[in-house]
């Protein structure tokens, strides 16, 4: 930090100070989360990473980079909520889940090959609703 002023070096500190709180105030909040507020929040970063592919694919008006890497990162989430289906326990709803769920990785690659925003949206939007679906189901089982 040499060339920096010590006003910037303290904004830097503070900085990092507040980034590692934050940090740890989403560990903890994992770590005390049931399985079900677990699975919401998976949907939480799915939507969020879905919105930044979406913002991305509009910016660039087709593929780029940064489409790509949202949309990997919010396929990554979709397979981890297709993975943790108990297809035993859950039935129907468990089989009907894993469909949704696949159609949603096609759909999210094609629409990420293409750089589509509307198709990255249609994503948004269904699994959004499988967020609320499932956010109110966690509230029932609190």
């Amino acid at each position: 930090m040499g060339d920096l002023s010590p006003c910037d070096q303290a904004r830097i500190v503070s900085e990092a100070r507040v980034t590692i709180g934050y940090q740890a105030y989403q560990s903890n909040a994992v770590q005390t989360a049931t399985p079900e507020q677990l699975v919401v929040m998976l949907f939480d970063g799915c939507l969020k990473f879905l919105r930044r592919a979406e913002a991305a694919a509009h910016s660039a008006g087709g593929p780029s980079a940064q489409v790509t890497e949202a949309s990997s990162r919010a396929l990554a989430i979709i397979m981890e909520l297709n993975a943790t289906l108990n297809m035993e326990l859950g039935g129907e709803i468990a089989s009907n889940l894993r469909s949704i769920y696949l159609f949603l990785q096609r759909h999210l690659n094609e629409a990420s090959r293409e750089g589509s925003p509307e198709k990255i949206a249609q994503t948004t939007r269904m699994m959004g609703e499988l967020r609320g679906a499932f956010a109110e189901a966690a509230k029932k089982a609190a």
